[in-house]
């Protein structure tokens, strides 16, 4: 399948691109949004793109060759600060997108082991080149911690026959390919659990397994304050997420960074407070006619802040 950006005209447009404004497109994937702001910039505007990914790098620095607008860096987002504090670019970003998942080239590439819809080797790493793959996580991981993870990461409510059916088959043959792991996974969910549910029976704990593996909530709680705090006043952080784990960070993160914390019994004097941000609409969710052209987008969600201006704290 062809990646088809989610929620590209509502993103963008969140974004309030000027034509001389600094943006950074945190997940470049293939570069669907990043086109799309592109194409609002004039000559004196800037896209920083960043991806772990080295195929999606691989990819940009093509699509952009001669671009001088564009600058491209291979980077797991929690790197972010660094990188734009590198650039002298603190507190001037006037906009950051963050699309949260995996994109369709990953789920379509077998090698990469995201999908158990084609079989492939295990891996499921966002940057190949680093870490350990999910088969070798799986091999020395014990029986307690997979359950948290397939409990906690995949919301799944069989997290541990699951896991006890995994570190069971493991002891006789190792879990190396994904096709193998999904059968495990159906094997051990109850028959009527298998076919009540609309998605396959492993999804859910692809799901837990890929997020554990690649750090990925710790990431983007760090890249949410970061992201926050490099914004410039009327800057918008504009993040789309896919399941509830991640939604539940960014409304969070947003509600801490705009609204006042609720006053303490046990403490008699208010603690100051200065809102960074002032949160934008209502939560965005595509309409039926975009998950009829791209099923993928069925699941997401965007929220949308602006950064205020520094105030005296209240």
């Amino acid at each position: 399948m062809d990646h088809v950006p989610v929620l590209l005209e509502a993103a963008v447009d969140a974004l309030r691109v000027r034509k001389d404004g600094i943006y950074i497109d945190a997940t470049y994937g293939r570069g669907g949004h990043s086109r799309a702001i592109l194409d609002r910039l004039g000559a004196a505007g800037r896209l920083i793109g960043l991806d772990q990914d080295p195929t999606a790098i691989a990819h940009a620095e093509q699509a952009h060759r001669g671009d001088e607008r564009v600058v491209m860096a291979q980077r797991n987002f929690s790197e972010l600060s660094s990188l734009i504090h590198s650039m002298g670019l603190d507190h001037q970003i006037d906009g950051l997108l963050i699309d949260l998942g995996v994109s369709s080239p990953q789920l379509d590439d077998a090698g990469r082991g995201f999908s158990f819809r084609t079989d492939g080797p295990l891996d499921m790493r966002m940057n190949p080149d680093t870490g350990i793959s999910a088969a070798e996580w799986l091999a020395h991981v014990d029986q307690a911690t997979l359950t948290r993870v397939i409990r906690d990461f995949g919301e799944e409510r069989y997290a541990g026959r699951i896991a006890r059916a995994i570190i069971e088959a493991q002891q006789h043959s190792p879990l190396v390919r994904t096709q193998q792991l999904a059968e495990v996974i159906e094997q051990a969910m109850p028959p009527a659990a298998r076919n009540a549910s609309a998605i396959h029976p492993a999804t859910r704990t692809f799901q837990a397994i890929r997020i554990a593996l690649n750090h990925e909530l710790d990431v983007l709680e760090q890249v949410l304050e970061d992201g926050i705090d490099m914004l410039a006043p009327a800057g918008r952080l504009v993040v789309i997420s896919f399941h509830s784990l991640e939604d539940r960070l960014v409304k969070q993160a947003i509600h801490r960074a705009a609204v006042p914390p609720p006053a303490s019994r046990r403490s008699p004097v208010a603690v100051k407070f200065s809102p960074q941000l002032k949160k934008i609409g209502k939560l965005v969710r595509p309409d039926d006619a975009e998950c009829a052209r791209n099923p993928r987008a069925r699941s997401s969600k965007m929220r949308v802040a602006e950064k205020l201006p520094r105030e005296q704290a209240v």
